[in-house]
């Protein structure tokens, strides 16, 4: 997993602004159901009933700022999680969770 102290602020934010697009959530909840193989192009285009212009512009922000990787089979793209990344947003957004509690107890 990505240590939380490695992931600057100014990263954290640009991979928060590409996950508050509607199209770019469910894309990425898609590939998350998929697991570590990931989901052809054509497939995630299937399930999200997105054109493929669409579909490619949302694929290309997502890429950019390492939520996806992408992987040729012939003529076959496939798209897959960085799932350290994905873990890594999650710890940097709950690190320090609780702290300022007036019961002193801190997550686990």
């Amino acid at each position: 997993m990505l240590h939380i102290m490695e992931l600057p602020l100014e990263q954290a934010a640009e991979i928060l602004a590409q996950l508050g697009n509607k199209t770019r959530l469910q894309i990425i909840r898609h590939l998350v159901k998929a697991g570590e193989e990931g989901v052809s192009v054509g497939g995630i285009q299937t399930e999200l009933g997105v054109p493929a212009s669409t579909l490619s512009h949302h694929l290309r922000y997502l890429r950019q700022v390492g939520l996806i990787s992408q992987r040729r089979e012939g003529t076959v793209l496939h798209c897959a999680m960085n799932y350290p990344l994905i873990d890594g947003i999650v710890a940097f957004l709950t690190h320090q969770c609780c702290i300022n509690s007036t019961t002193g107890k801190t997550a686990g």
